[in-house]
C-alpha cells in the first residue's frame, strides 16, 4: 500500500489510541482482531498481552470474544496490520490521563 493509504490509517488508529474489536483467529505469535476495517487487521502479539509473567497461546481470548486495545504500532507491508497492546500498564495509560504534578517553588 501506498504512503496515502499508511498516512489514513495512522490518522484512524493512532498511536496510543484505545479501540476496540473481536478476537478473529489465533496464532503461536499472537491474535488477530477484527477491528472492523476491510483494509487493516489489528494484531495482539504474545509480548503484549502481559506487563510480566509468561504468556502461552492456552491463555487467549476466545475466538470471537470482544477485546479493547491500544494501539502501539504499525506493519506497514501487505499484511496491513495495526499492533495492539492489552497489557494492563499500556491500557491504564490510555484510560486514565494522569497530569505531570505541579512542582511548587517556595
Amino acid at each position: 500500500m501506498n504512503s496515502q493509504f499508511w498516512n489514513q490509517v495512522k490518522t484512524k488508529y493512532q498511536l496510543g489510541k484505545l479501540i476496540y474489536g473481536k478476537v478473529e483467529f489465533h496464532a503461536p505469535f499472537g491474535v488477530f482482531v477484527d477491528i472492523g476495517d476491510e483494509y487493516v487487521k489489528g494484531i495482539i502479539q504474545i509480548p503484549d498481552f502481559l506487563d510480566s509473567g509468561a504468556m502461552i497461546p492456552e491463555m487467549y481470548p476466545e475466538i470471537g470474544s470482544p477485546v479493547g486495545a491500544v494501539v502501539v504500532g504499525y506493519t506497514e507491508d501487505d499484511r496491513n496490520q495495526v499492533w495492539l497492546s492489552v497489557k494492563p500498564s499500556v491500557l491504564q495509560k490510555s484510560l486514565v490521563k494522569l497530569r505531570s504534578p505541579v512542582v511548587s517553588q517556595v
